[in-house]
C-alpha cells in the first residue's frame, strides 16, 4: 500500500514523491521502536524490586547501587560494540542479538540464586539495552524521510515511555497481589522475580517483528550490496526516488569505499572531529541532568522522602503517564520548530525543577525515624518531580536520540553512535552507582542541586556548540 500527497502550491508532486511508502515505513520504525520499549521496561523494572534484591542478597547501599548499576556496564558496551558491530553486520542482525539477550535476561534475572549470577544476567540485559538504545534511533533515521524523521525517531521516546509504566504497572499490580514485593506469589515464588519474568512476552514480540523489517539501505549501500539496496529504496520511496537517493547515499561515503572504522572519527591532523565531541557531550549531559535517578530510584526516593512502599510504587506509575503526554507534544512539533529549541526548553526547565525540588528536601524537617517530614511541600516536590519528568521526556530524553541518530554523515554514524553511546551510558552508570552514596552522605536536597547544575550547563552547551538538523538528509550531514 502507498501513500499519496496532494499537491499544494504552484508545483504539483512527481511521480517518485507520490509512490513513497508512508504506511510501510511507520510500520518498520514502529518495530524497531519495541527495542525502545524493552529498553524502558528493562530500566524500569528495577525500580520495584530493590527490596526484595537487598533481602535475597542480603545487599548494603554500595552492594544495591551495583546490583541496580551493574545492567549500565552492559549498556556502555552495548551501546560501543553495537555501533561498530552494525557496521559490519547490519541494524538488523544487532537488533535481533539485542532480542534474543532481552529473552535471556528476563529469565535470568528473575532466576538468578545469588548477587553474582543476578549481575551476570543483569548485564547481559545491558548489552541488549545498550544496543537498543542507538540502533533503534540509526535505524529509523535511516528509512525514513528527511521531513518526518524527527518525528519517527521520537517514538523510541514514546515506547521507553511506554515500557517505563508497564514495568511500574506490573509491578505494583505485582507487589499489591502478593502483599509486597519480598512476599510469595505464584509456585511459592517471590514477587520481585515475577517482576523480571513479565519481560519475557515483549521481548518475544520484538524477536517475532525484526524479523519482518528489511535491512537498513544505506548499511546495505555501505557494504556494496546494491542489488538489496536498490530493492528496500524502491520499496521505501518509489522507484524514481530510490535510485536518485541510492546515488546520493553513494556520494556521501568515502571516496574509496573503504568499510567505516574509527579512524574515520578523525580529522586529517588526526584530532577527534567536532561532531563527534558534540555527541558525546550531548550524551553525557543527557544522563548528568539526573533522570535515571528518579527512574531506577523512585520508589526508594519517595520512601526517604517519607511515603510507604506502596504509595511509592503508586507515584511511580504517574511519571510515565505524564511523560506519554510530554512525548506526543514532541511527534506534534519536532519536526516544525526544530530540535535545539526543544533542547533549551529542557535545559532551563529542568534546571528550575530541580532546583525547586532540591529546596523542598533541604527545607523539610527530619522525623524520629530518620525520614523527611514533607508536609505540606510534599505536593510541591510531587508536582515539581512530575514537571521535571514531562520537560525531560518532551525535551532531552527524545531530542538527543535524535539527533545522535541523525547528525553523524553516513560514513562515520555507526562509530560515531557507538562512541557517544559508550559516554551516554557510561554517565548513566556512574549517576546511578553514586546515588545511594550520594543519598546517604549529602542528602536529598545536595543531590538534586548537583543535577540542577548540569542541566544549566546542558542549556548553554546547546546554545554554544549544537547545529539545527531540522529537514537537512542525511547525506547532506557534514563532519565539522
Amino acid at each position: 500500500m502507498t501513500h499519496s500527497k496532494a499537491a499544494t502550491g504552484p508545483h504539483s508532486q512527481s511521480m517518485a514523491e507520490t509512490e513513497e511508502n508512508t504506511l510501510f515505513i511507520v510500520l518498520i520504525s514502529c518495530i524497531a521502536a519495541l527495542g525502545g520499549f524493552l529498553f524502558g521496561f528493562d530500566s524500569g523494572v528495577i525500580n520495584g524490586t530493590i527490596d526484595g534484591l537487598q533481602q535475597a542478597f542480603n545487599a548494603n547501599d554500595i552492594g544495591t547501587g551495583f546490583n541496580v548499576a551493574s545492567m549500565l556496564l552492559g549498556c556502555a558496551l552495548g551501546a560501543f560494540f553495537a555501533g561498530r558491530l552494525a557496521d559490519a553486520f547490519g541494524r538488523k542482525t544487532i537488533l535481533i542479538v539485542a532480542a534474543l539477550l532481552f529473552l535471556v535476561s528476563a529469565y535470568g534475572s528473575g532466576a538468578a540464586g545469588s548477587s553474582m549470577a543476578f549481575i551476570v544476567y543483569r548485564i547481559l540485559g545491558g548489552l541488549a539495552v545498550g544496543a537498543a538504545s542507538v540502533m533503534t534511533p540509526a535505524y529509523i533515521s535511516e528509512v525514513a524521510p528527511a521531513r518526518y524523521r524527527g518525528t519517527l525517531t521520537s517514538i523510541q521516546q514514546v515506547a521507553i515511555v511506554l515500557g517505563l509504566f508497564a514495568a511500574f504497572l506490573s509491578n505494583y499490580i505485582l507487589a499489591s497481589y502478593a502483599g509486597g514485593s519480598t512476599a510469595t506469589l505464584w509456585l511459592d515464588i517471590t514477587a520481585w522475580r515475577w517482576m523480571f519474568w513479565m519481560e519475557i512476552i515483549p521481548a518475544a514480540l520484538f524477536f517475532i517483528g525484526l524479523l519482518l523489517i528489511p535491512e537498513s539501505p544505506r548499511y546495505l549501500i555501505a557494504q556494496r550490496k546494491l542489488g538489496q539496496a536498490s530493492g528496500v529504496l524502491a520499496k521505501l520511496y518509489g522507484s524514481v526516488t530510490g535510485k536518485q537517493k541510492e546515488q546520493e547515499i553513494e556520494a556521501s561515503l568515502a571516496e574509496d569505499h573503504h568499510a567505516p572504522s574509527f579512524r574515520d572519527l578523525l580529522d586529517r591532523a588526526g584530532k577527534v572531529k567536532k561532531v563527534v565531541w558534540i555527541g558525546i557531550g550531548l550524551a553525557m549531559l543527557q544522563q548528568l541532568v539526573g533522570i535515571n535517578v528518579v527512574m531506577y530510584y523512585g520508589a526508594v526516593m519517595w520512601q526517604a522522602a517519607g511515603f510507604t512502599e506502596q504509595d511509592a510504587l503508586l507515584i511511580n506509575i504517574l511519571g510515565p503517564m505524564v511523560s506519554i503526554v510530554a512525548c506526543i507534544i514532541t511527534i506534534g512539533y519536532v519536526d516544525r520548530i526544530g530540535r535545539k529549541p526543544f533542547l533549551y526548553l529542557g535545559g532551563i526547565g529542568m534546571g528550575i525543577m530541580l532546583a525547586v525540588l532540591a529546596w523542598v528536601f533541604g527545607t523539610s524537617d527530619v522525623a524520629a525515624d530518620g525520614t523527611l517530614d514533607l508536609g505540606s511541600n510534599g505536593w510541591v516536590a510531587l508536582l515539581a518531580a512530575n514537571a521535571y519528568v514531562f520537560l525531560f521526556n518532551m525535551t532531552w530524553g527524545p531530542v538527543m536520540w535524535v539527533m545522535l541518530g541523525e547528525m553523524f554523515p553516513n560514513q562515520i554514524r555507526g562509530t560515531g553512535l557507538a562512541v557517544a553511546g559508550l559516554a551516554q551510558w557510561l554517565a548513566n552508570f556512574l549517576i546511578t552507582m553514586s546515588f545511594p552514596v550520594m543519598l546517604a552522605g549529602l542528602g536529598l536536597a545536595l543531590s538534586y542541586s548537583f543535577y540542577a547544575f548540569f542541566s544549566f550547563v546542558a542549556f548553554l552547551f546547546v546554545f554554544k556548540f549544537v547545529k539545527e538538523t531540522k529537514g537537512i538528509e542525511l547525506e547532506k550531514m557534514t563532519d565539522a
